[in-house]
């Protein structure tokens, strides 16, 4: 595990601590273009257990967040069809800030710019624990994958594919 440190409070921890979430803090030396293998190895967790959240767009842009496993991909094919859009797409960088308010790497579901529908990867939801960004680059928060249910208000989708 990373060593302890002390983060200062992001939009995401505000939410979590509001709502009375319990929460681990989880810092490591974030790497460009690293993605969760990088998290993972550096937290010494599965990468299945590091949930990536994804900031997407349908046909009429449309914002939704998609959480999904860090060793999968997400099918947007399948993931339009069980939501009913015609077509989903991940957003540009700049759009998904606009979005969210938060950076490409340090994007959390907690505490967004607005609320988004948050679709999550229903086996995400089988998981003891999850890994999750806590609203900056290099650092995840650890919860309870119910939590997603409960603050978010997700819902559940079969959209994985193998990485």
């Amino acid at each position: 595990m990373a060593k302890k440190e002390h983060v200062s409070e992001t939009p995401a921890t505000a939410v979590l601590k509001k709502r009375g979430i319990a929460y681990t803090e989880h810092v490591y030396a974030y790497e460009e273009h690293g993605g969760t293998a990088v998290s993972a190895r550096e937290l010494g967790v599965p990468e299945h257990a590091v949930v990536k959240t994804l900031v997407m767009e349908d046909e009429a842009k449309r914002a939704l967040i998609v959480l999904m496993h860090g060793d999968r991909k997400v099918s947007t094919k399948n993931l339009a069809r069980q939501i009913g859009v015609k077509k989903v797409e991940p957003c540009t960088p700049e759009a998904a800030y606009r979005h969210s308010g938060y950076q490409v790497g340090g994007t959390s579901p907690f505490g967004t710019r607005k609320p988004l529908p948050v679709y999550v990867e229903k086996s995400v939801l089988a998981l003891d624990r999850i890994y999750i960004n806590g609203g900056r680059r290099g650092y995840l928060v650890g919860i309870a994958p119910e939590v997603l249910l409960r603050l978010l208000d997700a819902r559940g989708v079969e959209v994985a594919l193998e990485d």
